[in-house]
């Protein structure tokens, strides 16, 4: 009798099933009958004439940007370029970008390119290109307004924080990025990431060749810059998170299903070899930046100093749908190596240090032991070196490091460690 009842119960509970199912079909053509009468009255009716296409194209871009500000739909010729530009060349500003509020929001600009030197800075919000207002555009549609040929200009109306609205003219370029950039501060290797482009990867090896092969046993440290790193390829930044670690996982993924769920573990081999390291961020580091500071900052592998980051914890993935161009679709979020979701909270660095502008005090009034009546002259003083006014790309990178707070106390924290495990060695 028993085993009855758990049938019909069984049996029930299916009924209900195929009905609730059913009944959710219903639902769903109703819905796609109602798309199609807005369809075709928009057809007939609208005051002038719009194409099935750009009908469709708006349709499919609606749903997919309402679901998220990093959701959106590519046509062929916008798939092309996003290709471009994740092989590292492509023409335009040099900005990344964002959608909030309606209008264009500056994840960060990228190093050396128009936006850079036109003072974009992370967190501005693009009102207005051309006197033309944003409100209303989809993301790609201002994207494809602000790219144009070589040499064209545009003007940006940006808001600030606290600042009033201002214009900026900028001159576009083709935008060939060189994702990675190295140079020695005396014994620290320094290198800075500016996208996580099919470069960063083996862009990272061969600049920290160069340095290991320049200083050899006197480097002392590294320094990983991520500042207003946008991000870019999910398997770059595993790779360079793993380039550091010898072990353990970098990062996790989960999807809408259980079985969504990846993760990403360490081989061994750690490029510095052990040496200490601190990473940069800033409120411009955003998503592959950040897998990277969070995978370093919870192994204990690296100082991560700086302001918070960006907070975007979320996976893109690349739906190519045939000749029609493609769909990029939040799939997932990621999660660093102790479990934290990033998401709309970043990175909080171990030692928080703003941005400020170093000014050396005038101490031209002080006087010196050479300044005295009489002073003895130090026989082992060296001849002064013969002056040139051409700077080497050296006494440039040199003199703009010294420029830079935050590099600054990143350098003198490892100079700190340095001298710290040196006097325990001795003990």
């Amino acid at each position: 009798m028993r085993n009855k009842i758990v049938a019909g119960l069984t049996g029930f509970a299916l009924m209900t099933m195929a009905v609730q199912a059913a009944a959710e079909s219903s639902e769903t053509y109703r819905q796609l009958n109602l798309f199609g009468d807005v369809f075709e009255r928009v057809r007939a009716e609208y005051v002038r004439e719009v194409t099935d296409e750009d009908l469709i194209e708006a349709a499919i871009n609606g749903m997919l940007t309402s679901l998220d500000p990093h959701s959106s739909y590519l046509n062929a010729k916008n798939y092309r370029d996003m290709q471009v530009q994740t092989k590292g060349e492509f023409g335009g500003l040099g900005i990344e970008v964002t959608m909030e509020n309606g209008y264009v929001k500056v994840v960060s600009p990228i190093d050396d390119t128009p936006a850079y030197r036109a003072g974009l800075k992370s967190g501005d919000l693009i009102t207005h290109l051309n006197e033309k207002p944003i409100l209303g555009m989809t993301l790609n549609e201002a994207v494809e307004q602000m790219r144009g040929p070589a040499g064209s200009d545009i003007k940006l109306t940006i808001r600030r924080n606290g600042e009033e609205p201002f214009d900026v003219s900028i001159t576009r370029a083709v935008i060939r990025i060189q994702s990675v950039r190295s140079h020695i501060i005396e014994d620290i290797g320094y290198l800075r990431v500016t996208t996580f482009n099919e470069q960063a990867d083996s862009g990272i090896k061969k600049e920290l060749k160069k340095i290991k092969a320049e200083l050899g046993d006197n480097l002392k440290g590294v320094i990983l810059d991520l500042r207003n790193n946008p991000g870019g390829l999910l398997d770059q930044a595993v790779s360079i998170s793993d380039g550091f670690l010898n072990h353990g996982e970098i990062v996790s993924t989960r999807g809408r299903h259980p079985d969504d769920a990846q993760r990403y573990n360490a081989k061994p081999g750690d490029l510095a070899e052990g040496l200490p390291m601190v990473v940069l961020i800033n409120g411009g580091s955003a998503s592959a930046s950040e897998i990277v500071a969070g995978a370093l900052q919870d192994h204990h592998r690296a100082i991560v100093m700086g302001t918070r980051s960006f907070g975007k914890g979320s996976v893109q993935t690349i739906i190519p749908m045939g000749n029609m161009g493609a769909i990029r679709l939040t799939t997932a979020r990621y999660y660093t190596p102790s479990g934290r979701s990033i998401q709309a909270k970043g990175i909080e660095p171990g030692i928080v240090v703003e941005e400020a502008r170093i000014e050396p005090l005038d101490v031209s009034g002080r006087r010196r032991e050479a300044d005295l009546p009489g002073a003895l002259e130090n026989e082992h003083a060296a001849s002064p070196a013969p002056s040139s006014d051409e700077e080497t790309p050296e006494e440039k990178a040199a003199r703009e490091a010294e420029a830079d707070y935050q590099l600054v106390r990143a350098v003198d924290l490892l100079r700190g460690i340095v001298l710290f495990e040196g006097r325990a060695k001795n003990q």
